[in-house]
């Protein structure tokens, strides 16, 4: 698969995953992409708003047409091509939050969200990565858990490293890609909440659904379209 061709850019627009869905609902090919410099109604997972603020961050939405599935492992196939896209453009401690963030260093650097449909064979996975977002540029409730790349990274640099790695990685064996989720789990081990309990994430299933070892002693398995997690830590 080769994401940008074709390749849609705005300097300025509502949401790209909201272009790429249009562009696939008009049969756009596979790895149609759709970028902007500014996002004025970005999206994240269960409806939470996303900013990209001009100059400073890159929204990013591919159309795929190969193996879409509901329930799909495709937000976790596109999050280890983004973090191994972040990584290679030069930072390091790069993991991913089950189901859909990035963390550098304990924090939340990007954003995946895919939206799929399925009978009509095509889902489209945008992705919100902050480049140089500034700690007093976030908004107050995410300041000490948001970063951004850094090091001077260019717009043009982080698309071209995103089509490269999640491309990569919607080729790669499904199996073989969750092995290598395992090993950036930022949550495996640690104790989190959601709407019925309580327990220790105990890693994923091969579906790509969230295990949970709870007090009981039994593991629960929960699905990203039907919880919300939270950490009793610092980082949410």
């Amino acid at each position: 698969m080769i994401i940008g061709r074709p390749h849609l850019h705005f300097r300025q627009t509502g949401s790209t995953n909201d272009r790429a869905r249009e562009a696939a609902g008009q049969g756009a090919p596979a790895g149609t992409l759709v970028t902007a410099e500014e996002q004025t109604s970005g999206r994240g997972r269960q409806g939470r708003p996303w900013s990209t603020p001009p100059g400073s961050a890159v929204a990013w939405s591919v159309v795929i047409r190969q193996g879409v599935e509901v329930p799909s492992t495709l937000p976790l196939q596109v999050g280890v091509g983004v973090c191994e896209a972040v990584e290679s453009l030069g930072a390091s401690g790069v993991q991913m939050k089950w189901p859909n963030d990035v963390w550098i260093e304990g924090r939340k650097c990007a954003g995946i969200l895919v939206e799929a449909r399925p009978q009509d064979g095509w889902a489209v996975a945008g992705v919100g990565l902050n480049l140089s977002i500034s700690e007093e540029e976030f908004p107050e409730e995410l300041r000490g858990r948001a970063t951004s790349v850094g090091g001077g990274v260019e717009f043009g640099e982080a698309v071209a490293a995103l089509n490269r790695y999640v491309a990569s990685r919607l080729e790669t064996p499904v199996k073989e890609t969750l092995s290598a989720f395992a090993s950036r789990d930022a949550l495996r081990g640690r104790r989190i909440r959601w709407g019925e309990g309580e327990g220790a994430a105990a890693g994923i299933d091969p579906q790509g659904n969230l295990l949970v070892e709870t007090s009981a002693g039994c593991i629960a398995t929960l699905n990203a379209g039907e919880v919300h997690l939270s950490l009793p830590v610092e980082n949410e």
